[in-house]
């Protein structure tokens, strides 16, 4: 055989194998677009049947709705007494409450919200610090330093939130109770963690000191300023740009396309519009293009306001004690705001629906009675035509 046959083999074979490595190529990449398609079917069919079964349960919530509020008033008032008995006999058991709470009650939460289109107010802040709240009291309880960050968190916006946008503890709403004790609960966590329980006076102590009197062991100002102000701040900061990217960003074209769909700025904004306050005159001082721009400022501010409040209510167990009082008397009392004043105007136009739900099909069926007589008639004559006697 002559050196170019042999030289003509070798390019046959090499072409062959250079085939062989693209039809390879070609069909592991056939096969991974394929398991990419199954696996977003498969997503796209959980994610429906996952709504079409919060749905199925917000409706059936919503047609025995008095009955539920009958048993949630009951156990809710069961729960708060058993509470305050467990708040003095073990306090350091309340953490452990908060975490069962959250871990439960949350879940559920997302399941009405998603059937109501509010599942965007799960993004919001309280939610993201919740979230924290959890991490540290199940994996790094004896964390100082991440304890602080948590309780500016706590006693700072989430506390004030609760005073300012006036949540209202209704032992008959669900839904009031959870936004209450979202707000209320971390508070009173970190409250029995800083002064009431036994065990954080002895589950750290600073070198070279073999008592302490607090927990946990602040070293001088800065170090205060820096854990419960500064690093909090940051934390915050993060929160705003994740929420603005997620919620203006990525999912701007789905708001825009459903006005039902609601975000707290587009709660807070409708309602300060209506009432026409403060809130909304401040918001449009730079105009009406601006005001998320001035909502996230005003957001901010508030924001740092609150977590410098933490550093005296740190120092002070007496100013401690006072907060904790002010914001409980302050969800009670919007709680009676609301039922004597916005409930019975609730009550007042949701059966004024349900009368009109009534009569529509006694209308309709008025409406169609004429029309079939009419038909009738019509037959009538039409076979006095064909058949005459």
């Amino acid at each position: 055989m002559s050196s170019s046959d042999e030289f003509g083999d070798d390019m046959n074979v090499n072409g062959d194998s250079c085939e062989t490595v693209k039809r390879r190529f070609k069909d592991r990449s056939e096969k991974v677009a394929k398991t990419k398609e199954m696996l977003s079917k498969q997503a796209v069919q959980t994610k429906e049947m996952l709504s079409k079964h919060a749905v199925k349960i917000a409706k059936q919530a919503e047609e025995h709705e008095r009955f539920i509020n009958k048993v949630t008033h009951l156990l809710g008032v069961l729960g708060f007494g058993g509470f305050c008995f467990l708040l003095g006999a073990r306090p350091q058991d309340i953490p452990y409450v908060y975490c069962l709470f959250y871990v439960t009650f949350v879940p559920l939460r997302w399941i009405y919200y998603r059937f109501k289109k509010w599942h965007y107010y799960l993004l919001d802040f309280c939610y993201y610090a919740n979230t924290i709240f959890l991490v540290d009291l199940l994996l790094y309880p004896r964390n100082e330093k991440f304890f602080m960050v948590c309780f500016s968190f706590a006693e700072g916006p989430l506390a004030w939130a609760l005073i300012v946008w006036r949540c209202s503890l209704v032992f008959s709403s669900m839904d009031k109770i959870i936004s209450v004790l979202i707000h209320l609960l971390p508070g009173i966590v970190f409250f029995t963690i800083r002064w009431w329980n036994p065990a954080t006076f002895e589950a750290m102590h600073p070198e070279g000191t073999p008592h302490r009197f607090s927990w946990p062991y602040v070293e001088d100002k800065s170090y205060l300023w820096t854990w419960l102000f500064g690093v909090p701040l940051v934390a915050y900061t993060l929160w705003q740009v994740l929420y603005f990217l997620i919620v203006n960003v990525l999912r701007r074209q789905r708001l825009l396309r459903d006005p039902e769909v609601m975000t707290s700025y587009r709660e807070l904004s409708k309602k300060a519009q209506k009432a026409n306050n403060i809130w909304w005159r401040l918001s449009g001082l730079l105009g009406d293009q601006n005001r998320l721009l001035m909502y996230i400022l005003l957001q901010a501010i508030f924001t740092v306001a609150t977590m410098a409040l933490t550093v005296p209510i740190f120092l002070s167990y007496k100013f401690h004690v006072i907060f904790q009082i002010l914001k409980v008397s302050a969800s009670v009392w919007n709680g009676g705001s609301f039922l004597l004043e916005v409930m019975p105007r609730q009550v007042i136009v949701k059966e004024k629906k349900k009368s009109e739900n009534l009569m529509q099909p006694t209308l309709q069926n008025q409406l169609d009675q004429p029309s079939e007589l009419m038909e009738y008639a019509m037959e009538e004559n039409n076979s006095s035509e064909v058949h005459p006697s």
